[in-house]
């Protein structure tokens, strides 16, 4: 039986043709791009090229003495502990403060965010940080309204993710970073589970700081980036060398820069018939698997959704159960995170939902990729509901 892949929110598959530009990025730009000698200045080249083209298709300021930062990390977890701690040791005072505050403040985070904004606000929490949370409505969608409750005198930072990892719900970022700019608040989104998907305009979002990962787009595992706002100020989390402004120190990792731009470049000469087709395969996954399974659960059904994502509960039956029936079946799958993987922790984002505990109790992530073909959706909803009526019978959710 052909293996089917449905955890593209995990990781996504090497494009050939980014394995072949970072070939060839290997062999041409091998030497330490810090290195003044001509196979120096060369590899050098390679990253600042990559590193300006990746700017260019998110939508960053690239041209004037104005221009955005675009800082590569190993990747998303990075970009956002380096946001969340770069960001908020750098921010000192605000519009709103009366005075200078040098010491923890207060940090705004959505009740959905990914693991790496989590824990790291919760270590920040333990060093004397506020850390508050913004709800969500039964679609997992933030109240842009609630915010300028949150803000106050000491508050320096704000982060909500663009997409949620687990139902693919899309929060309004832009509203969220209008409000949090009038106060003097940097913003910070994790927009690693929407670039690749649907197009992403830096520029537009007007938030003060953006995290990566291209993993997620079919280029290289390792490699992601912090983009930031011209302007906003940064305090480095590695201390080191002088590479990337002294910003972010080690030496840049030249053919996994390129894979990304490559990987991005892909995208973006697609990005409207992916995304279309993706929505269509997506749309066709799930009325098949409501069909087939009554009572299922389409969760985050009725806010906007990035177009690869379906976060179903097969109501009746246990997750994890499930998703080692479905391995077995030749179907990959995951119960919510990858970064998440193992624990028998409850889904934070399904609880901050307020999900039915049957509900919660059976919700599942299939995503998809650029290279999902209709055939392998077809074959992939007959496994599902096959194992399924194999485990239980439906329920009304």
């Amino acid at each position: 039986m052909n293996p089917i892949y449905l955890d593209a929110n995990a990781t996504t598959p090497l494009l050939p043709e980014v394995a072949d530009a970072m070939r060839s990025a290997e062999a041409d730009g091998f030497a330490n791009t810090s290195s003044q000698h001509t196979a120096g200045r060369r590899a050098k080249r390679l990253v600042e090229d990559a590193r300006e083209r990746i700017a260019e298709i998110l939508g960053a300021e690239v041209a004037s003495s104005n221009a955005d930062r675009v800082l590569f990390t190993s990747g998303g977890t990075e970009s956002n502990n380096l946001a969340l701690r770069g960001l908020t040791a750098a921010h000192r005072s605000s519009p709103v403060a009366t005075t200078c505050r040098a010491g923890p403040g207060r940090i705004v985070i959505s009740a959905v965010e990914h693991s790496s904004i989590f824990r790291v606000a919760e270590r920040m929490r333990v060093s004397g940080w506020h850390v508050e949370q913004l709800p969500v409505n039964s679609d997992g969608v933030v109240d842009s309204g609630q915010l300028t409750e949150c803000l106050s005198s000491d508050s320096r930072l704000v982060s909500v993710m663009l997409a949620n990892h687990e139902t693919g719900v899309l929060q309004p970022v832009s509203e969220l970073a209008a409000t949090s700019a009038r106060l003097g608040v940097p913003l910070h989104t994790d927009a690693a589970q929407v670039v690749g998907k649907l197009p992403v305009d830096f520029g537009r979002l007007g938030v003060s700081a953006m995290t990566v990962s291209a993993h997620k787009f079919h280029g290289p595992k390792g490699i992601g980036a912090l983009v930031i706002r011209h302007g906003v100020p940064l305090e480095p989390i590695y201390l080191g060398g002088h590479q990337q402004g002294g910003l972010r120190a080690g030496t840049e990792p030249v053919a996994l820069c390129v894979g990304m731009r490559v990987a991005l470049e892909a995208f973006s000469r697609e990005c409207d018939a992916r995304a279309a087709r993706l929505k269509a395969l997506t749309k066709r996954f799930e009325q098949a698997i409501t069909c087939g399974w009554p009572g299922a659960v389409i969760l985050g059904a009725s806010a906007a959704r990035v177009p690869n994502v379906s976060a179903i509960a097969l109501v009746g039956l246990d997750r994890q159960a499930l998703i080692m029936a479905l391995d077995q079946a030749g179907v990959a799958c995951a119960t919510g995170a990858a970064c998440e993987s193992g624990s028998s922790e409850s889904s934070a984002t399904l609880a901050a939902m307020a999900c039915r505990p049957e509900v919660a109790a059976s919700g599942i992530r299939f995503s998809i990729s650029a290279r999902t073909t209709t055939s392998e959706i077809d074959d992939a909803v007959r496994r599902i509901l096959r194992v399924a009526r194999k485990l239980g019978r439906p329920r009304n959710g």
